[in-house]
């Protein structure tokens, strides 16, 4: 297990939402930090925070800050250089940066695809690159990939989200088995949030073909009908399974259903699930 107490790690998208809820958390159980994110006023923010909350301790964290555009492998791997340097003992890399692209496939330009892709896959990868090699001159070090629920299943309208998150499930289950055989000191867990309360679906893009704001209105009601997992409880259990070096980690009720579901109907969930969810944002309406 890799201890949190003591460790330093390295959290993208750590502006907001679950990273920064991991920030937060991290540093009230001793780790230091290197906070990457492309919002250098969040990042300020959350540096901020924890300061604050960490004054009256006799050896508060050390947080270094870093602008990175997760979308630009050059950036992450000046980001894993500076993080190293900043923190000597960094052995604890989370890959959670990603964003949202709503519109059906043939309303999705390639060009729009590819920014999701560099973003949410190859930025993982290119991350995981980047600090492998310094995680693995640690005794104990720890890599956490963030994919979703929906790199499990697959509704209708995420075509683009959906194959980069299934992608980095598939990598990251692949590297799992290759750093086990080699006998690394890294583990590597792969997170499945479900609706986590984050502002993902309001900052998403639109897809060039979608002409209608009724649409994405009604994406957001429904991502707030079944966003019911807050970003501190998301962080408090992914940091649970990077202590119990857990390789898969489900987070909220809602995913764990949906894992089960889609293992008893693996070609026909979506039409339980559609009627789960039509119910969720109709009951919601109601109160």
């Amino acid at each position: 297990m890799t201890a949190i107490n003591g460790s330093a790690a390295a959290v993208t998208g750590a502006a907001s939402g679950i990273g920064r809820a991991l920030a937060l958390e991290l540093a009230a159980r001793g780790c230091d930090l290197a906070l990457a994110d492309r919002d250098e006023a969040g990042l300020q923010q959350v540096a901020a925070e924890i300061a604050k909350a960490e004054i009256a301790k006799a050896q508060p964290p050390k947080v270094s800050t870093h602008r990175v555009d997760i979308g630009e492998p050059g950036q992450i791997a000046e980001f894993a250089a500076a993080a190293s340097a900043a923190h000597p003992k960094l052995n604890i890399v989370i890959n959670n940066a990603g964003v949202a692209l709503l519109g059906q496939f043939n309303e999705i330009e390639q060009a729009q695809m590819d920014w999701l892709f560099n973003i949410n896959f190859w930025g993982t990868v290119h991350g995981t690159r980047a600090f492998l090699p310094i995680l693995a001159k640690q005794r104990e070090a720890h890599i956490v990939n963030l994919s979703s629920i929906f790199g499990i299943i697959a509704p209708p309208g995420q075509t683009a989200y959906c194959a980069a998150k299934f992608a980095v499930r598939g990598f990251s289950e692949s590297l799992r088995h290759e750093l086990a055989m080699a006998n690394s000191p890294v583990r590597l867990s792969v997170v499945h949030p479900g609706g986590v309360a984050t502002s993902i679906v309001r900052n998403s893009r639109t897809g060039t073909g979608v002409t209608d704001n009724a649409r994405r209105a009604q994406s957001i009601d429904r991502f707030d009908a079944v966003a019911k997992t807050t970003p501190p409880a998301a962080a408090q259990r992914i940091i649970l399974g990077i202590e119990k070096n857990q390789p898969r980690i489900l987070i909220g009720n809602d995913a764990w259903f949906m894992d089960l579901l889609q293992r008893f109907r693996p070609a026909t969930y979506w039409a339980v699930l559609a009627k789960r969810l039509e119910k969720a944002v109709n009951a919601g309406k109601v109160s």
